[in-house]
């Protein structure tokens, strides 16, 4: 991997930069914190729980359990068995090497879940878990997975009810930061998988400057793609892709992943790109590594996705303590906040 895609993918979020452990887990103003994660990258609620499962995105980070109400967090394993519906996956993959980035979940029944993962280390994969809520705290159960296509690896996943997944991927062979970020031109895609199928395959009409999240609409007809080149979020027709229905307006932050929350709008987060101190907006001029660990503040928002209007819901301020957001979840009264480099998720209050 030359240089220039390794620290394009490192700015959007595709890799984690080893960050400093910072010293203290103290609060920044009103921003408090659940330290120790290593690149939470990616965060979602077991549906009636007040549990998170958060991805970790450095190898054999894997996945993190975090109890909401008390601000804890450990370790969350997983055992295998194989679902023959995956038949062109029957091996789980290696605890030791598991790099998890996007995450969704879908409910499965009372107190169950099927988890989308996307996963680096050892293969680039969708990997799927069963979620097991009706004991004390939450269990994971490896089913399949569904492997990339040779040379891509996918960025975030979301899922529809049929069971096909959608996957972004950020950088197709040949595309450049610069194409995304400076061009503006298309340099990722949407890919599907649908039981039966024995591969994802291109969407054709999805391609974006930085096809970063992913999510579907509640009625499986849409699909909403963030793309971090443009700095918006976009709609597209499931049925007909090649015609993007609507789209938001320039975020001014760097949109990653994108979430369904449970009043149907949509939740994305990123950090803020034009901050005088770290250079004014990433351009080509930019030394991105090291525009990747200067301090910027995280925003979030929610979108109506019948109109793509957004609105405000938390923001944190610019500290060594916490940089790098990627995604915000609603939680009570809270923005619980994840980042692909640092080591810890951030609790902000919601606006």
């Amino acid at each position: 991997m030359n240089s220039m895609r390794w620290v394009a993918l490192v700015a959007l979020g595709w890799l984690a930069v080893g960050a400093q452990a910072q010293p203290s887990c103290a609060p920044s103003g009103e921003v408090t914190y659940v330290c120790g994660p290593k690149n939470p990258e990616d965060l979602v609620l077991v549906p009636g729980t007040q549990w998170i499962v958060s991805s970790g995105m450095a190898e054999g980070a894997g996945f993190y359990l975090v109890d909401s109400k008390a601000g804890s967090f450990s370790a969350l394993a997983f055992t295998a068995q194989h679902d023959p519906a995956f038949a062109s996956c029957a091996t789980p993959p290696t605890a030791q090497t598991l790099n998890t980035h996007g995450l969704n979940i879908r409910a499965a029944g009372a107190n169950r879940a099927r988890l989308y993962v996307v996963g680096h280390g050892g293969r680039e994969a969708v990997e799927v878990f069963d979620v097991d809520a009706t004991g004390a705290r939450p269990t994971l159960t490896w089913r399949g997975c569904v492997l990339m296509p040779e040379g891509l690896a996918a960025n975030s996943v979301a899922s529809f009810a049929d069971g096909s997944i959608v996957a972004t991927v950020l950088f197709m062979p040949g595309t450049t930061f610069a194409d995304a970020i400076v061009a503006l031109k298309p340099t990722g895609a949407v890919f599907e998988w649908s039981p039966g199928k024995p591969s994802f395959e291109l969407v054709r009409g999805t391609e974006l400057p930085a096809n970063n999240g992913i999510e579907t609409s509640a009625d499986g007809r849409e699909i909403y793609v963030a793309s971090s080149g443009l700095q918006t979020i976009v709609a597209f027709s499931r049925s007909n892709p090649a015609r993007q229905l609507r789209t938001t307006r320039p975020l001014g932050f760097t949109p990653d992943n994108v979430h369904l929350a449970p009043d149907g709008r949509l939740v994305t987060a990123g950090m803020a790109n034009d901050v005088p101190e770290c250079g004014g907006a990433p351009g080509a001029e930019h030394d991105i590594e090291k525009l990747s660990r200067c301090p910027r503040p995280a925003i979030a928002v929610a979108i109506d996705p019948a109109t793509m209007q957004d609105t405000v819901i938390a923001t944190t301020s610019a500290t060594p303590a916490f940089s790098n957001a990627t995604m915000v979840l609603p939680v009570g009264r809270e923005a619980w906040i994840g980042t692909f480099s640092g080591d810890r998720i951030a609790r902000a209050p919601l606006r």
